[in-house]
């Protein structure tokens, strides 16, 4: 994979800008991406398929934009609206679940997450 960096500097880039993918019914994904960190936001449906996982690699920072959520991690629901931040330690079983929507969920990565940097690298071409 060549760099990310130098073609990002001093450009301007837009979330509606980039490729939407429907994950599955009621989560759609937009990601954005450094050499060094990826974003990854979430548009998120009240009643969407709740998918409980896990990462042993990375920790996740979540930041919820707009809706409300509960986002439940290790078994503990936590009640999550517009400006709330949450760090998801690695290993830990998490999964997020809006209960009022559409719910913005954005995901930080450090460093990138390899399966989406795989699918970002297909956007762009």
């Amino acid at each position: 994979m060549t760099a990310l960096n130098p073609s990002l500097f001093g450009k301007v880039v837009n979330w509606d800008d980039l490729p939407q993918r429907e994950i599955r019914p009621g989560v759609r994904r937009r990601i954005f991406a450094t050499d060094e960190v990826l974003i990854a936001r979430h548009e998120l449906e009240v009643g969407m398929t709740l998918n409980p996982h896990s990462h042993e690699d990375f920790d996740q920072l979540v930041f919820i934009a707009s809706g409300r959520c509960n986002y439940h991690v290790a078994g503990v629901a936590h009640d999550m609206r517009p400006g709330s931040f949450l760090l998801v330690p690695r290993g830990a079983e998490h999964y997020v679940e809006p209960t009022e929507g559409p719910c913005v969920n954005i995901d930080y990565f450090v460093p990138p997450r390899a399966d989406l940097l795989a699918q970002l690298e297909l956007d762009l071409t």
